[in-house]
């Protein structure tokens, strides 16, 4: 059977071999269901299975050759299967429509496809658990509109990625099951030419469950949740790829894409180390995303079906799954050899002179009974005056003659550590199931 005895890569899943293999498949398994209920001699089914065996049934070559004619793909290879098969041949698609064939191929195809895509999760869900574990306890800081906000842990921004990748683990297994649906039911769905056994029996045997109603197509709208959850693996690689080139600013510097021996960052600038596969991410992320929208538009056909999705899918399941396959495995890459920089992270925590500690005081003003606004106030005074002035905020708040009324230089002096930023963090990771 195709899905259990080949694993094609995903390249090959969507090449016309792989698709006229399932094709073929299907039409046997067609057979063999109906020899099953007497419908047709089981010799006939057999004669049918034993030549696939023996040899190949068809040709891509003649396949496009008998096409060129017909100027219909199943005609041409039915035809050249024909050929090959002789006389028990006028049983093979006996009842059945172009999209039964079509269609059920088509989810065998996705099928083959997630598997892949599920693995890459896996996989970076993998990288990015134990390089939380690796950096949760390393101080960094927070950013909120780019601007410095308050310290956290580097793992944190880790344990952040591996939630949503476990969602879009979840998400994918959803969107993936949905679409594993065939139908072998005919030109309107109907089964008036053929029993619903069969469709049954040829989606078991496919690893598919069959679709519980139809026109002649199965309806698109699984389709393209298949692709919105595609496009939004893509988006979650977009966000670490965007922090990853961000990181590696030469202003910031506190993480860098791995920079193997040999490789070249520039031709005209020989020192540069640039966050490419970073960049490479972010834009396949952007076409992930435009797919999603064809696929949408695919879910509205004419009456029972039209063709006018056929051609768009030829060109968005390839696409999709090949960049999804292909940006999973690149990001894991950069995530699994990131170079971290702890040094740099606590220069630039102390580049704002200590202001990064403001909500501290704040809070700390509230607790000595001061109102919240009057406090943010008083905090407020000091800590313009150190943006503006490059002062030490400690020693502004220690100038703040009206703060100080409710400090002492030593309460003050405390509030200065990094050591409440740990104190969460067992908690967010335990709840992130990260051991």
């Amino acid at each position: 059977m195709i899905p259990r005895y080949t694993n094609p890569e995903m390249g090959n899943i969507w090449s016309d071999d792989n698709k006229y293999s399932i094709w073929l498949e299907i039409e046997i398994l067609a057979c063999e269901a109906q020899a099953r209920l007497g419908m047709i001699p089981i010799e006939a089914a057999e004669d049918i299975r034993y030549k696939s065996l023996q040899k190949k049934l068809f040709t891509v070559e003649r396949i496009n050759e008998i096409e060129e004619t017909t100027k219909h793909d199943i005609i041409a290879f039915l035809t050249n299967v024909e050929e090959n098969v002789g006389e028990n041949s006028r049983y093979i698609h006996y009842g059945m429509t172009s999209s039964d064939i079509l269609d059920t191929c088509f989810a065998v195809q996705c099928r083959q496809s997630a598997k892949i895509i599920m693995k890459d999760l896996y996989e970076l869900s993998k990288v990015l658990e134990r390089r939380a574990k690796e950096f949760k306890y390393t101080p960094c800081i927070g950013r909120s509109h780019g601007i410095h906000a308050e310290p956290m842990t580097f793992g944190l921004k880790f344990a952040l990625w591996f939630e949503e990748c476990k969602r879009n683990i979840k998400r994918f297994k959803a969107a993936a099951d949905e679409i594993s649906k065939g139908k072998i039911n005919g030109a309107v769905g109907t089964f008036e030419h053929i029993d619903p056994a069969i469709e049954e029996w040829v989606c078991e045997n496919l690893e598919l469950t069959p679709a519980s109603v139809t026109t002649q197509v199965i309806q698109r709208d699984a389709h393209a949740q298949f692709i919105s959850v595609i496009a939004m693996i893509g988006s979650m690689l977009e966000k670490i790829s965007i922090e990853v080139r961000h990181l590696q600013r030469t202003e910031v510097l506190e993480a860098e894409e791995y920079f193997s021996k040999g490789q070249k960052g520039s031709s005209a600038m020989p020192h540069k180390r640039n966050p490419i596969s970073s960049e490479n991410i972010s834009g396949q992320a952007r076409l992930l995303r435009s797919n999603l929208i064809a696929a949408i538009e695919n879910n509205s056909l004419w009456h029972e079906r039209d063709i006018s999705h056929s051609s768009v899918e030829r060109v968005i399941f390839p696409d999709s799954t090949i960049s999804c396959d292909y940006i999973l495995k690149r990001m894991t890459k950069v995530l699994d050899k990131l170079i971290v920089y702890p040094e740099n992270m606590k220069k630039n925590l102390e580049l704002t002179n200590g202001l990064i500690f403001s909500q501290k005081v704040l809070l700390a003003l509230a607790k000595k009974g001061l109102k919240r606004q009057e406090a943010y106030v008083l905090v407020q005074k000091s800590a313009m005056r150190t943006w503006d002035e490059k002062i030490p905020f400690m020693q502004t708040l220690k100038e703040n003659s009206k703060l100080m009324q409710s400090f002492t230089e030593d309460e003050i002096d405390e509030l200065f550590t990094y050591d409440e930023i740990f104190k969460g963090v067992d908690h967010i990771f335990k709840q992130c199931g990260i051991k």
